[in-house]
């Protein structure tokens, strides 16, 4: 997963509920010196009676937001989202350089 481009990273979820799941795994696969690298990383942890939805809030460097439903995406496909807008800033970035 291409992290470099991603200036935002905001989860709400219940770690006890199984649908947080990947909320969880998108967590994981950031870096360890995400945070380091200028991402900032909120975590707001539901109680275990909360009946809200598992949400998942990602900013880019070009401005663009994701707001994803991890309860009814997987974590393949929430990584496939990121995955490709980070590749077209990626190509963006190859071009201005060249």
């Amino acid at each position: 997963m291409i992290t470099r481009f991603i200036t935002d990273v905001s989860t709400r979820f219940n770690p006890f509920s199984a649908r947080a799941k990947s909320a969880r795994l998108f967590l994981s696969l950031l870096p360890p010196t995400a945070r380091a690298s200028g991402m900032n990383i909120t975590t707001q942890l539901l109680p275990r009676t909360s009946t809200e939805p598992s949400t998942l809030y990602i900013k880019f460097k070009d401005g663009k937001e994701m707001n994803l439903d991890c309860e009814s995406m997987g974590i393949k496909s929430i990584v496939e989202e990121v995955d490709r807008h980070s590749r077209a800033l990626q190509k963006e970035a190859d071009l201005a350089e060249a």
